[in-house]
């Protein structure tokens, strides 16, 4: 790869990540954000270009990268934590099995993922709490986002997605996502080109039938075909018209009627089974 196409990778996230923190509030005044790093190529380039960011933001906020030891066969932390430690950044290394609670409550065949990243999120919020942070950076990016807003369409029977600001229910903390923007493949290239030592996940990473690699299939498949499919769909999801959804409490929202008002409103439509009886 050569450096011009470096440098363009590099400015384009940096750009994308800029976009999402204006557009989202993401980073603010005084703010101590825990950096989750599992040791994969998303949490490495979130670190890094958070890193820049705080050099250049007109603001000032502090970072701490936070990795979790889940237990898992084979696990060996040492490079990334000599990573960190080489980069001069603040971290904290924690350690829970997580894995034989996983691998004790979900059938072999199932996928571990949903189970295993509650469980990774409530360890977070605690270490958190421990460490004086208000908000959490999580990496997902953009691919993340559209996959996730599939499996709900497809098998959760609900329109939702990865939101890149997100308060916890009890106020307490701030999740944020700064590569909400990012597309996969630029992250890809700018790991390898940095040459992240990439720690590969052998619990839900090895599990070929995860339904969210299928989705990763069919979007790459259908981008084939629509080369701006990916930015498109983005685009979607900040582009809702919650008039045009079926959800009658958007509607109500929507449309200016409160609670009440489409409460009384729904009491005075005659239901369409009354309608069929006297039809007989």
């Amino acid at each position: 790869m050569s450096a011009s196409v470096v440098m363009d990778v590099e400015r384009r996230l940096l750009r994308d990540m800029g976009r999402a923190v204006g557009d989202h509030r993401l980073i603010e005044s005084g703010d101590r954000i825990l950096v989750a790093m599992s040791g994969g190529k998303d949490s490495y380039a979130m670190c890094v270009l958070l890193r820049d960011l705080q050099a250049r933001a007109p603001v000032k906020f502090d970072l701490l990268a936070v990795h979790l030891d889940q237990g898992q066969p084979g696990y060996d932390g040492a490079p990334l934590a000599a990573w960190l430690a080489a980069e001069g950044i603040p971290h904290k290394l924690l350690h829970e099995n997580t894995y034989a609670i996983v691998t004790d409550k979900i059938p072999e065949g199932r996928t571990y993922c949903s189970l295993c990243s509650r469980l990774r999120r409530g360890i977070l919020y605690s270490a958190a709490a421990d460490l004086g942070c208000n908000k959490i950076a999580l990496g997902h990016h953009r691919d993340d986002a559209l996959e996730t807003l599939l499996l709900n369409l497809f098998f959760g029977g609900k329109l939702a997605s990865m939101p890149p600001r997100l308060v916890t229910d009890d106020g307490r903390f701030v999740v944020i996502r700064p590569l909400a923007y990012a597309a996969e493949s630029d992250l890809a290239a700018f790991a390898e080109e940095r040459k992240f030592p990439i720690m590969p996940c052998r619990l839900c990473g090895s599990q070929d039938n995860a339904q969210r690699k299928q989705m990763k299939a069919l979007l790459t498949d259908l981008e084939r075909k629509h080369p701006t499919l990916r930015q498109t769909m983005l685009a979607a999801l900040g582009n809702v018209n919650p008039s045009h959804l079926y959800d009658t409490k958007l509607q109500a929202a929507a449309s200016g009627e409160g609670d009440a008002a489409g409460a009384a409103a729904a009491e005075n439509v005659v239901p369409l089974r009354r309608v069929n009886a006297r039809e007989r």
